[in-house]
């Protein structure tokens, strides 16, 4: 497939096609990869509380779950994008899904050694495969059709993250959750009987079954896509002697720049709102954590209406516009969230979901956009950016223990907004044109390869 990667003025995308023409059993594949990571991602939700919970750590030691997983994406990202731009796409989301399925197997020897660290290096390569699938199938999709429409295919595509982390927090919350909550006198009574280890460990392997099932369903996906043929993106992606493009030329491209800077804070908010959003609503008010989880549930399903609802109207609104809008929005609920915990706060909180729906996809489509052969490097660039989600959430729950306050927790991933909200807005006024011109390339200065 060849795709042009030069345009002066580009014109609008109504009426252009959104899906490939060809290979449209590899695209659905790929596609149900978003659903099968979402899955993963908001099982880490759940997961911080059981494991706060299982082996009696404080709220930082809790969050080292999404610091497990998501500082993977800075540790695999780069390796993935040299492995895809030696064997392509397609043995890059093979890679991934290995990991990712063998990562969550290893759940099963973690819990009967009954230690918190094999737990984390499991989740670590769980991560490795997250990262080497985001770094391979969002810029795939991105480049499969028409270049014009890149924000709202990837947008689509995406809109399958969202029933993934809904399906995600369901089954944690339903097969995880014990929803056996002690009292400190029944846990004194328990310790003094010597039944109290028994309990804890019993809890540990509830996570057993769950992983276990979602390993092999995962390493079946891997067997199917290995069996499946793809096209390839010569153009896109290399130049016309094979030169597949280099880190150094990254830094040429100040769009892309920005876009990376853009994605740590916006994944690093992401991530902190739902990590923390059991532990405030257990703080402020009455609610269980099973019934907390279904409220962590109506978060995904937030952000799962605002993909239906915003992915179409961005025939007419101009996504970078769009997203800076959703971030002011995110920003005024979660000082909502900060002055007033509760269930005013929680509600609040939980609509920030909606704002966050397309800020993933369209500052990724954004960064790549005009990259050619340096595609998959700079889409890698903005995977790495992924570890914000391991380094905003302890840091918010540094914040929380200086103020004394879960709800100060929300102070981070609010500034993060700020710094989202700016990109949109400069995103919007540097690219002018209609609704969709944000999403088209960008012509790109010659670079000398020597450089």
């Amino acid at each position: 497939m060849q795709v042009s990667t030069t345009l002066g003025s580009a014109p609008s995308a109504r009426g252009k096609s959104v899906f490939p023409k060809t290979h449209l059993a590899a695209f659905v594949l790929v596609t149900a990869i978003f659903f099968l990571w979402g899955m993963s991602n908001n099982l880490t939700d759940i997961l911080v509380q059981q494991f706060k919970k299982s082996f009696e750590l404080n709220v930082w030691r809790a969050q080292l779950v999404q610091t497990a997983v998501f500082l993977a994406y800075g540790t695999m990202a780069i390796p993935a994008a040299l492995v895809m731009r030696r064997w392509g796409y397609k043995t890059g989301m093979l890679m991934g899904l290995m990991l990712f399925g063998l990562g969550m197997l290893a759940f099963w020897p973690a819990a009967i050694i009954g230690k918190y660290t094999p737990f984390l290096i499991a989740l670590f390569v769980v991560g490795c495969g997250s990262s080497v699938l985001e770094t391979a199938c969002n810029p795939f999709i991105a480049q499969f059709g028409d270049p014009e429409t890149s924000q709202r295919r990837l947008n689509f595509s995406q809109s399958f993250n969202p029933p993934g982390t809904i399906t995600g927090a369901l089954i944690g919350t339903w097969f995880i959750f014990s929803g056996v909550e002690l009292s400190p006198a029944r846990v004194a009574e328990m310790r003094a009987a010597g039944t109290y280890a028994a309990y804890l460990h019993t809890e540990i392997m509830r996570v057993v079954p769950t992983y276990v099932v979602l390993g092999c369903v995962v390493l079946l996906v891997a067997a199917i896509l290995a069996m499946t043929t793809f096209p390839v993106f010569h153009s896109e992606h290399e130049g016309e002697d094979g030169d597949h493009g280099s880190f150094a030329e990254l830094f040429r491209y100040p769009h892309l720049m920005m876009a990376v800077v853009a994605q740590f804070c916006y994944v690093g908010a992401q991530i902190t709102t739902w990590s923390f959003f059991i532990f405030y609503m257990k703080q402020y008010t009455t609610m269980p954590e099973k019934t907390a989880g279904y409220y962590l549930t109506g978060t995904l399903v937030a952000l799962a209406l605002g993909r239906i609802v915003s992915t179409p109207l961005m025939k007419y609104i101009r996504p970078s516009i769009m997203m800076a809008w959703y971030a002011v929005a995110n920003i005024a609920l979660l000082a909502v969230g900060i002055a007033r915990p509760g269930m005013i706060g929680t509600w609040a909180v939980l609509l920030t979901s909606f704002g966050m729906s397309v800020m993933f996809p369209t500052i990724f489509a954004l960064g790549v956009r005009g990259l050619g052969r340096n595609t998959k490097l700079g889409g890698s660039l903005l995977v790495v950016a992924v570890v914000g989600g391991a380094i905003l959430p302890p840091i918010s729950a540094f914040v929380s223990h200086l103020a004394n306050s879960l709800a100060a927790a929300y102070l981070v991933p609010l500034a993060a907004y700020i710094v989202v909200a700016a990109y949109g807005f400069y995103e919007s006024s540097s690219r002018g044109g209609g609704p969709e011109d944000a999403s088209a390339p960008r012509e790109v200065p010659a670079i000398d390869p020597s450089l």
